[in-house]
This record gives C-alpha cells, sequence and structure tokens, in this order.
C-alpha cells in the first residue's frame, strides 16, 4: 500500500536516504512550509508528516484528515503541540541517537575554547597584541567542577570527554537514579547544589514549561561569578537577556552557545554584543555521517508505524 508522506521542510541535500528507506510504502514527497495556511494547504491529505523546523501548531493539527504520525527530525520537539496532536490521536516521535557523540564534541570543544580563552587570545594577536598570559585568569581544569543539568545520551558522552580532560564531573537529573550516575563515575547532585557549584554549567535538558529559563536571574544570583554556562541542548533553557546582564555587570563569567529561542539570531541580538559569549549557529549535531543518519533513522520511524510494528521513539 502506498502512503502519502510528506516531507513539510527541510535542509538536506536530498530526500534519497528517506526514499530508500520507505519506497515499499510510497516514499516521500517534500513541501517547503513558508507559512502556516500553506502549510495546511499541503498536508491535509498526509498519512504521514516528517519535519524539521516547521511549526506544527494545534491549527495545522487540526486540518489533518489522516495523518496518524509526526516524527521530527532531530532531538527536540517543542515546535510540535503535543496536547493537540494527541488528541486527534496522532502518534509523536522524534530521533534522540542521530548526533550523539557530535554535540558531546561539540559541548566540550566550546567549554575548552572558552576556558583557555581562544578566541579573545585569537583577535588580541590579530589586532597587534601579543601576551602570554591569558586575558582572564582561569584555574587548570583538574581544580574545576564540570556540572551537567540532565544526564541523558549527550550528557553521558560529555562527561565521558570531560573526565578524560581531568575534569571533576559531577550531575543533576531527577529522572535518573544516584547510583546510575555514580556508575559512570559522575557526583550526583541536588538542583541547588548545581547551580552553587559548578564552574561549568553544561545544558542537557528538554525544553518544557519546568525548564524554559532555567537560566534565569534568580540561577544566575546564586551561580559562582567564575562560572562559565555551555549550552547546546535548546535556546529556550536561557533567558538571554539575564545572560547578557549577569555577564556584562561581572555576575557570571561567560557563556558558549550553540542554540538559541530565536534562529537565525537577529543582527540586533544582545548576545552578539556581550563580550565574553562565544556563539555558534547550531552546528553542534552537525557531521558528514550525522545527517544521512538523522534522515533515515526518521524514516525507519515512519515504516514502523506504518507496517504495523511499535515505533522506538514516541514523545506524545
Amino acid at each position: 500500500m502506498e502512503y502519502q508522506i510528506i516531507v513539510t521542510d527541510s535542509g538536506f541535500p536530498s530526500h534519497e536516504p528517506e526514499n530508500a528507506v520507505l519506497a515499499e510504502v510510497g516514499g516521500v514527497r517534500k513541501v517547503q512550509w513558508a507559512d502556516e495556511d500553506e502549510l495546511i494547504l499541503n498536508v491535509q491529505a498526509a498519512d504521514a508528516l516528517l519535519v524539521q523546523w516547521a511549526p506544527i501548531t494545534k491549527r495545522v493539527i487540526d486540518a489533518l484528515d489522516v495523518c496518524r504520525i509526526i516524527v521530527r527530525y532531530g532531538i527536540g520537539y517543542d515546535n510540535i503541540d503535543l496536547v493537540a496532536a494527541a488528541a486527534k490521536g496522532i502518534v509523536v516521535c522524534n530521533v534522540p541517537d542521530y548526533c550523539v557523540e557530535e554535540v558531546a564534541d561539540h559541548t566540550l570543544a566550546l567549554a575548552l575554547a572558552a576556558l583557555r580563552q581562544i578566541p579573545e587570545t585569537d583577535r588580541n594577536i590579530r589586532n597587534g597584541h601579543w601576551r602570554i598570559l591569558l586575558p582572564r585568569p582561569v584555574a587548570p581544569f583538574s581544580q574545576l567542577a564540570f556540572c551537567l543539568a540532565g544526564f541523558g545520551r549527550i550528557a553521558r558522552e560529555v562527561a565521558k570527554r570531560a573526565m578524560g580532560i581531568g575534569f571533576r564531573v559531577s550531575a543533576y537529573d531527577p529522572f535518573v537514579p544516584p547510583q546510575t550516575m555514580r556508575d559512570f563515575g559522575v557526583e550526583p547532585l541536588t538542583r541547588e547544589e548545581l547551580f552553587a557549584g559548578a564552574d561549568v554549567l553544561s545544558l542537557h535538558l528538554p525544553l518544557n514549561e519546568a525548564t524554559k529559563h532555567v537560566i534565569n536571574e534568580n540561577s544566575l544570583q546564586v551561580m559562582k561569578r567564575t562560572a562559565l554556562i555551555v549550552n547546546t541542548s535548546r535556546g529556550g533553557l536561557v533567558h538571554a537577556d539575564a545572560l547578557a546582564a549577569g555577564i556584562s555587570t561581572g555576575e557570571i563569567w561567560g557563556a558558549a552557545l550553540d542554540v538559541f529561542e530565536d534562529e537565525p539570531l537577529p543582527q540586533n541580538h544582545v548576545l552578539r554584543e556581550t563580550p565574553g559569549v562565544i556563539l555558534t549557529s547550531h552546528v553542534a549535531w552537525y557531521s558528514s555521517l550525522s545527517v544521512p543518519k538523522l534522515q533515515v533513522k526518521a524514516a525507519e520511524e515512519v515504516l514502523r508505524f506504518l507496517t504495523g510494528q511499535v515505533v522506538a521513539n514516541q514523545v506524545g
């Protein structure tokens, strides 16, 4: 049987990986989302949706006539209205295991570049200033507490890398047993200990009502003035104005960020002008292997559902 499997939007060079997986059920058709009205016109008759960035709102979901599964190309799924999907009996899945190593690598790279002040030192040399001291004091990594907010797949890979370099690694995650962390050689923390003790605070949380703006004016006030925040998870975890103000006033040392609430980052965004911040453009997920892997895994989830198998990564 052939189904209508619609790709709402993507930045992939082709959809050959999905078509190879889904050939027996009809392959995919791409419609590049422009606005909500156009999206609704193009997806009303879809049996399944593959979604990258397009907002799948309640209005879009209510317009779906026969769709029974939506799969997000990626780990986060906050662009999909899970409540509306559940009300209509639509299964929502993500792909949580396609870029684990890449994001862990990028997380540690951001932390090391920030702590060793590589961007500032590079700029100083290019501007004619040669110094054999770093612009700001920094302790040896073995003296620093690398603290993880969340202890899922990516955080565990970050922990292995950070411990290999010599950091003291600890984590807070209310959904992971403390013994599991200890089995990884990671010290379990309370939420209060996480914020108060971190020299590096690396965010690895889903974005939801409980975690939105977890980095805010209040949490910054209890952190060390010498602390670094690293975010390769979801942009909405960080209140950008509060972070920029905290760095500018010396309340906190700095930040290294790959994700933002507004993407692409607006030209007038406060973080562009905040010293002590490293910015990368949501690239932590990328490697030459991660792109086709993501496409295949998303398509495999659709295939499982359409052929009556149990899906692997249902989130709603």
